[in-house]
């Protein structure tokens, strides 16, 4: 089984006033739109990790079949809020899903998670990494082999030092669209996203 982790838990600083999870995404907002994505995949356990402004973004997921858990530390960085989904994880591996991620397909997430559960059978230590022309992108999927490792793991941004330790194990999977590589982080990203669904 592979779990989903959604990590909503920032503050969008770079944002200015606005929190980039509730900005409205077609019918819905943007968290929204992206968990909607993931439950479309097919996703054994689907793990949302709440922080900053926790009650408005749980509540732009409501009705959803998602699981909650706030990270109450999730100043400290991103890192917190991986060790926040992972301890509620039971899966045998991570998903890390970043939520302001709105253009990655249902599809690109199913593929990514079979890729995965594929080579996980001969090698429990895989680290899957999607790439579009040699770039790599999001969602990373760790294996919960690593666990002690994650929730023990000293670098507040991310694993990128541990993805990197465990090379030899890695997974490189190309994808069709750039959608990987594409997040919101200010206003402008924002707009062009918004254009070009909406030309």
């Amino acid at each position: 089984m592979l779990s989903a982790i959604l990590l909503a838990a920032g503050s969008s600083r770079r944002m200015g006033d606005d929190n980039k999870l509730l900005l409205p995404w077609q019918d819905r907002t943007v968290v929204a739109a992206t968990a909607s994505n993931l439950l479309a995949a097919g996703l054994q356990e689907m793990i949302v990790v709440t922080g900053y402004d926790a009650p408005a973004v749980a509540g732009a997921l409501k009705g959803l079949p998602l699981k909650f858990v706030h990270n109450p530390d999730h100043e400290e960085g991103m890192t917190s809020s991986i060790r926040a989904g992972v301890r509620r994880a039971a899966g045998d591996g991570y998903m890390i899903c970043l939520a302001d991620m709105v253009m990655i397909s249902p599809t690109e997430y199913a593929s990514l998670a079979s890729a995965w559960e594929k080579r996980y059978t001969v090698d429990d230590y895989c680290i899957a990494i999607p790439e579009y022309q040699g770039q790599k992108g999001n969602p990373v999927i760790l294996p919960a082999t690593l666990r002690e490792d994650i929730l023990s793991h000293p670098e507040k941004e991310g694993c990128r030092d541990l993805v990197r330790l465990h090379h030899a194990h890695h997974l490189r999977i190309p994808m069709p669209t750039d959608h990987i590589l594409k997040d919101i982080d200010r206003p402008e990203d924002y707009i062009f996203l918004k254009e070009l669904i909406h030309p």
